[in-house]
């Protein structure tokens, strides 16, 4: 099972799948999770890492009653695409 990390440090979510990070930058604010940048490194993209950081949000933001502002394109596309998660867009 997927474990997200909140990396409060780096303002990041981190999701760790086969020795590589997959991570979504982020900042919050009044109940506002601002997706800034989704990003896997070479050898996981295409390979569907960056969607199961994505539902990881999803879940994460739903579960804290969040709305989601996506600046970045993948994570604003992966949103319209999701029926479950398409509600939180604020």
């Amino acid at each position: 099972m997927d474990q997200v990390r909140d990396n409060t440090a780096a303002s990041q979510y981190e999701l760790d799948i086969d020795g590589e990070t997959v991570f979504a930058r982020y900042r919050k604010a009044d109940g506002v999770l601002i997706i800034l940048w989704v990003e896997a490194p070479p050898a996981l993209r295409g390979s569907g890492a960056a969607s199961r950081l994505m539902k990881l949000l999803g879940q994460e933001a739903a579960a804290n009653k969040w709305s989601i502002v996506p600046v970045c394109g993948y994570a604003a596309a992966w949103l319209r695409r999701s029926p479950e998660f398409r509600s939180l867009v604020a």
